[in-house]
């Protein structure tokens, strides 16, 4: 099979020649920049082809992953805020940049013909390329707040999706078959209004205000299927939604209740026309197996084992019957950045033992390399899980 054959079908629940070996490499920061003395954290093309090399260099089926926003210069859809980007007679935006040492704040007034809308985006970089971003004012803070943004946020203009197409068709031409592109989308739809409004108040309307709970989640319906349709039309093979808001601390059954619903017509919405959603929990999973096996998503990721999450993979086999496929894999920050050779020899070759108990397993680093990880370590890992993938 080709990368990108292997990894489609893994990510259905298909099967494969064998396991598919993988790497998480985000697109902007972190790892990537130890891929090129002249990293340019904006440059796309450039950064997913350097990517995509090296990768290539080691054998492995080939995973892009892309996400469609600049922060610095908003030239692609931004998901997490209303939108900026794109003005109207009755959607004016006015932007002011402030910043603070490494620290960097958008303020954006947002003008309607019945009120003002107040955002503020901030971006700390701690080196060139290797940054945290959040929303620190969220919009939504009163009902009338929501009304406005429902009344009068526009879509994402044409020009917009446009250049997201373009840069997907550059990425596939050069990609070719030794791997596929996914590309990140609007999270699900808690995780959009987590950034809409203030998240210690959105954990407390389930009981206090569940009718304006309701309002936010149609909102974000509306927004994120916007921006959805755009990821599809661009030509993506899959897509990567975020649901690590809705993390494990929840527990099941207020997830089954509160959250599940949307999550699961969403990801329905997303896989109508064959392309496979790879939901993203980087926290406490194994709470949410139950609401998760009734989710419908094709691959659910990434399983994290303790510390970072509570996954034990023998564990998650045994309770799994090809309800969705999984990817997990190796720990990226104390196994893999901070651990020796050996180490992730050991741990690679453990983990790919358990792998070959599920149906369907598509192994990688647990979550995106970080920066500073030794390009031995990633090269044990690429050697050893290839080995035992090709049974030498």
């Amino acid at each position: 099979m080709t990368g990108r054959e292997r990894l489609l079908k893994a990510l259905k629940g298909e099967e494969t020649d064998r396991i598919p070996v993988t790497l998480f490499i985000q697109s902007q920061g972190h790892f990537a920049v130890q891929l090129d003395p002249e990293y340019d954290p904006w440059n796309f093309e450039k950064t997913q082809k350097s990517i995509i090399d090296y990768q290539r260099s080691l054998g492995l089926d080939v995973h892009v992953r892309m996400l469609f926003f600049n922060p610095y210069e908003p030239v692609y859809a931004h998901f997490d805020l209303l939108n900026f980007q794109t003005e109207t007679d009755t959607w004016k935006v006015e932007k002011e940049e402030v910043q603070n040492g490494s620290s960097r704040c958008f303020n954006y007034t947002i003008h309607t013909p019945e009120g003002d809308l107040e955002e503020t985006f901030s971006i700390n970089e701690e080196r060139p390329g290797i940054f945290m971003y959040a929303c620190t004012k969220p919009p939504i803070k009163t009902e009338r707040d929501l009304e406005l943004a429902m009344k009068y946020e526009p879509p994402y203009a044409p020009e917009i999706k446009e250049k997201m197409k373009k840069n997907v068709q550059i990425i596939r031409e050069y990609l070719g078959e030794d791997g596929i592109i996914s590309a990140w989308g609007n999270g699900g739809l808690f995780n959009n209004v987590s950034a809409l409004i203030d998240q210690t108040e959105l954990y407390a309307l389930f009981l206090t205000d569940p009718e304006f709970y309701g309002k936010l989640m149609e909102f974000a319906r509306k927004r994120v299927y916007d921006y959805t349709d755009a990821l599809l039309d661009s030509g993506v093979d899959a897509l990567c939604v975020a649901g690590n808001v809705a993390g494990g601390f929840l527990g099941n059954n207020m997830f089954e209740q509160y959250i599940l619903p949307y999550e699961k017509e969403y990801i329905a919405y997303c896989q109508r026309k064959g392309n496979p959603v790879i939901y993203h929990n980087c926290g406490r999973a194994m709470e949410l197996i139950p609401a998760y096996k009734k989710m419908g998503a094709m691959n659910i990721e990434p399983f994290s084992p303790k510390p970072l999450g509570n996954t034990d993979l023998n564990e998650l086999s045994s309770i799994l019957n090809g309800e969705f496929s999984v990817t997990s894999g190796v720990d990226q920050v104390h196994v893999l950045q901070q651990g020796t050779v050996e180490e992730v020899e050991r741990v690679t070759a453990e983990t790919m033992e358990k792998g070959k108990k599920f149906k369907s397993f598509i192994m990688q680093n647990v979550d995106f390399l970080e920066y500073g990880t030794p390009m031995e370590n990633v090269e044990a890992y690429a050697r050893t899980a290839l080995k035992i993938a090709k049974g030498e």
